[in-house]
């Protein structure tokens, strides 16, 4: 069995302290650092819980309009929170999606946004590039549920549902670490593996997420998650999409379950579906065109099938407001 030391932080300063030990992790609901404790891939020498600290577990809001939601706020209060299902549904949708109920209850929005590929491969020992290794055995394996956009050399897809939500808010990702404290937009928090195999984010040595901002810019027009999942419930997404038009006129499109991190619809597109006016060719068109750069593997092309029809939904949606 293994062991090691539990540090409850008090504070962000406290966290980043005791995070400075050798071999310690930080905790936040612990579903997805468990597993990876119990599949051999974490083997931390002490936890330190940021659950306690009082500014990443609360909900503000500004005067602008925008939001900023610590860190350590559970999912399933996000997915019920009514103010956030007012201004940001979007959020709100993509937190009800994640997982069981169960899960909701113990995940928090910072360490769903940082949890590790789900790739069978890589959660089960086999040689990967993720766990060190120089092939991708998924790539002529079972990769059913792997990426059609983007990748290479590794091709998992990052799991996270509130991820997705995020990117078509504008969302900012707010890192503390023993050098300061940053800003980072969602967009260029995740990394892609053509980047670096050992993690996903952009986090550095002893940082950790405190909190997360929505702009007001993003709040309120017309937002909607639709997720496709193998079961009904309890699942992660095979593809999803989180679609919005804001008050505006802008369009956000992002995809999920389909890269290795969240994919946004090429800005073309999304102007496309912004201007109006589309026929249902058009919107057939648009659904297919944000899939050309696809490169399915052998068992997973109905994800672009999928992808497209999802596309095709929201922009019909999308074009009725």
């Amino acid at each position: 069995m293994m062991t090691f030391l539990y540090h409850r932080a008090t504070s962000i300063a406290d966290a980043i302290d005791a995070l400075g030990t050798t071999g310690a992790r930080p905790l936040g609901g612990g579903t997805d650092l468990i597993p990876q404790i119990r599949e051999a891939l974490a083997a931390p020498r002490a936890l330190v819980d940021l659950r306690r600290i009082p500014e990443s577990t609360s909900i503000t809001w500004h005067d602008d309009g925008s939001a900023s939601i610590g860190a350590s706020v559970r999912l399933s209060h996000l997915a019920t929170h009514a103010r956030l299902a007012e201004f940001f549904p979007l959020l709100s949708e993509s937190c009800a999606a994640v997982g069981s109920e169960a899960l909701r209850n113990m995940g928090t929005l910072g360490g769903n946004l940082c949890q590790r590929p789900r790739c069978w491969y890589y959660r089960h020992g086999f040689s990967c590039h993720k766990s060190g290794g120089d092939t991708c055995p998924a790539v002529a394996g079972e990769n059913q549920y792997h990426a059609i956009l983007g990748a290479g050399p590794c091709v998992a897809v990052h799991p996270s549902d509130p991820a997705v939500a995020l990117t078509a808010l504008d969302a900012t990702i707010h890192l503390v670490g023993p050098t300061g404290e940053r800003g980072v937009p969602i967009t260029d928090f995740f990394v892609s593996p053509t980047t670096r195999m050992d993690q996903e984010t952009v986090l550095a040595p002893g940082e950790i997420v405190t909190r997360i901002t929505l702009p007001a810019a993003a709040a309120g027009g017309w937002q909607r998650y639709d997720k496709v999942t193998q079961r009904a419930a309890w699942d992660f997404a095979l593809v999803s999409l989180a679609a919005c038009k804001r008050r505006d006129g802008d369009v956000r499109l992002v995809l999920g379950g389909v890269a290795a991190f969240p994919w946004r619809v090429t800005d073309s597109i999304e102007e496309d579906v912004a201007s109006g006016g589309l026929s249902e060719d058009d919107i057939e068109t648009l659904g297919n065109r944000a899939l050309y750069d696809a490169v399915p593997l052998e068992r997973n092309a109905y994800k672009v099938d999928l992808a497209a029809t999802l596309l095709r939904r929201a922009i019909s949606w999308l074009a009725e407001r």
